[in-house]
């Protein structure tokens, strides 16, 4: 298979590429520095080309270096991406319109780029590194969580829409993985004395934890090249034991809210 990956100069995207070719696998693998992939080496199975996911034409140009150079694409992953710590009113219009244009807009014009040779093909399979953040909210993440709930909704309707073409969506929820994440890719906004209690302890927690995270990439890899074989990968898949268990704590405290207020909920219908 043809694999195309965003983001490979470090964390998921980078040990995702080199276990593929260790597999033998075809992949092209970007970043923003084309220099940051110089780890893995040289392979005929491998096409290394410089991507910024938030420019069009330079997505436009990587897809067809991609299709030219092997025919097809058959695995997209849209690992690309990067988060910015900082309380709404902590974070300048420039740092919000970054993320964004970034974690969703710049992951929403890979895939139209991508879409057009699958639907052709009449079969692909897409990943999106979404993250935990996507489904469980933390007070000083709050336009990162925004990004990643974005992606949550897009592309559960996105893979609706594309499932009669023989293309299949995985939405990817990690929780904390020993990855530059919380280090190098991390960017957080000027801080406010106000928000110290709140949003500001989310800068102590990545000191705290950097490095120390239970995720493992290497695992984490193997699983998302794994789902590619599957007949029915699933459309959400948290990795990691604290994705999992934050992830069902909200379900059981949204479910009980729910019915809690159900009544009145239910009283805005017409009654005839």
């Amino acid at each position: 298979m043809v694999w195309f990956i965003t983001g490979c100069s470090s964390g998921f995207g980078q040990q995702i590429a080199r276990q593929l070719l260790q597999k033998g696998e075809q992949v092209v693998a970007t970043a923003r520095r084309v220099e940051t992939l110089q780890e893995l080496g040289e392979s005929e199975n491998l096409l290394t080309l410089p991507l910024d996911i938030t420019d069009l034409e330079a997505i436009n140009s990587a897809v067809s270096s991609a299709h030219e150079r092997f025919g097809r694409i058959d695995v997209l992953i849209n690992n690309a991406g990067y988060g910015l710590g900082g309380g709404l009113e902590e974070v300048s219009q420039e740092e919000l319109r970054t993320q964004f244009d970034t974690n969703v807009f710049g992951t929403i014009n890979v895939t139209k780029a991508v879409l057009p040779l699958m639907r052709e093909q009449k079969k692909g399979y897409i990943q999106v590194l979404s993250s935990i953040a996507g489904l469980v909210s933390t007070p000083g993440l709050s336009m990162y969580n925004g990004s990643k709930y974005a992606l949550e909704g897009i592309f559960e309707s996105v893979a609706q829409e594309i499932r009669p073409f023989g293309i299949k969506v995985t939405i990817i929820e990690p929780g904390p993985f020993r990855t530059e994440f919380a280090g190098s890719s991390i960017k957080m906004a000027e801080p406010l004395p106000e928000y110290a209690e709140t949003a500001g302890k989310i800068r102590d927690y990545f000191e705290k934890t950097n490095g120390k995270q239970v995720g493992d990439p290497v695992k984490a890899a193997e699983i998302l090249i794994g789902l590619a074989d599957r007949e029915e990968p699933p459309l959400r898949l948290q990795l990691g034991a604290w994705a999992v268990e934050r992830y069902q704590q909200k379900l059981e405290n949204e479910l009980k809210h729910s019915k809690a207020w159900e009544d009145i909920s239910r009283s805005a219908d017409y009654t005839e």
